[in-house]
């Protein structure tokens, strides 16, 4: 038995389980894994039979929710038993209980910590076309969320919904106050990690799909809607702008046509003082939650909005001047490719 396995806990949430439960569990003691605690999120009466039986296969500990409470409190509350219960685990391992995970990829993450003991390492699939044993569903759901969060939060991870991760007690405490029930906590736990600039690691794992993924309980549809919605903050502030910046432009506009040729471009500048200065404040104190003096942000951000504001005003004058399309249907398309490339720089930059 390598020595190191003494001082990990593995943790294997379970809802409504079948054999594959049995096997996963059978291969962790085969492969010297003793602390192992399967949490029974309220499954139902007649699957109660596999808990009773990995019990007796390794006397591991059963914690057990009368009712459906959601994997994110499932593992919650398996980390809070560890933490109070068994004071020399030092690192936690989070696996599925459908087979998805060997235990020769959980060993190879596992021996990991030795050069990387405060670090959240991730067992990453390959969602390439070139695998061709992942469900349409698990490829588009994982690269849509891999690129959102890449995109809007600086995250550029392979593999945004593994359930295979290992990390320390001290990072067990600070996960213990993510938000999150369900699986959307999953999400919330790389979040926090960006916000508390805890360093991630993945390690290749194999991509293992057991009768196209027909066993797990991750709803494609409902599910991805919580964990989008956990990033939902970094683009609330820019719609909001983005309505008041809209709405402004179309009462100015209305006022100065056919006072002044360049009534377009002065709209537009106006409108966007009004929002920018709205949207800076927002971004600040609630999006990036940054704590530098409002001297050093606001004249980054200052010089971020008048290269912003001139780009949009031009190019809305420019196309309009082309096109002769509705002034406001053109400003809204520059100004939404024009808030893709901000955000980025407001999020690498000025509020760094």
């Amino acid at each position: 038995m390598l020595s190191y396995k003494k001082n990990i806990a593995v943790i294997i949430p379970s809802f409504d389980p079948d054999d594959k439960l049995l096997k996963v569990v059978s291969d962790l003691v085969s492969a010297d894994f003793k602390n192992i605690i399967v949490v029974n999120d309220g499954s139902k009466n007649d699957t109660v039979i596999y808990f009773d039986k990995v019990r007796k296969i390794c006397n591991c500990k059963v914690i057990s929710h009368s009712v459906n409470l959601g994997k994110g409190r499932a593992l919650k509350n398996a980390f809070n038993f560890i933490l109070t219960e068994l004071p020399d685990i030092t690192h936690l391992v989070t696996i599925d209980s459908d087979g998805q995970h060997s235990v020769e990829d959980v060993e190879n993450c596992c021996e990991t910590i030795a050069e990387n003991p405060e670090t959240l390492i991730l067992g990453v699939r390959d969602f390439s076309e070139k695998t061709t044993n992942v469900p349409f569903k698990s490829r588009f759901g994982n690269v849509m969320t891999q690129k959102i969060l890449r995109l809007f939060c600086g995250i550029n991870i392979t593999d945004t919904q593994t359930g295979l991760r290992v990390f320390s007690r001290n990072l067990a405490k600070e996960f213990m106050t993510v938000p999150g029930e369900r699986f959307e906590y999953e999400m919330n736990m790389l979040l926090r990690a960006k916000e508390k600039n805890i360093k991630i690691k993945e390690v290749a794992i194999k991509t293992i799909y057991i009768k196209n993924n027909k066993t797990s309980h991750f709803d494609p549809l409902l599910d991805s809607l919580k964990i989008y919605a956990t990033i939902s903050k970094f683009i609330i502030s820019a719609a909001s702008s983005f309505i008041i910046d809209i709405a402004f432009f179309t009462l100015i506009t209305k006022i100065l046509y056919g006072k002044i040729s360049s009534y377009v471009i002065v709209s537009s500048y106006l409108a966007r003082a009004v929002s920018s200065l709205f949207n800076y404040f927002i971004n600040k104190n609630a999006v990036f939650k940054n704590m530098e003096s409002h001297t050093k942000t606001l004249t980054r951000y200052i010089i971020l909005c008048v290269i912003q504001i001139t780009l949009s005003a031009f190019l809305s004058q420019l196309l309009f001047d082309a096109t002769h399309i509705n002034a406001i249907v053109i400003k809204t398309v520059v100004d939404v490719i024009l808030f893709l490339i901000s955000f980025k720089v407001q999020r690498g930059w000025v509020f760094e």
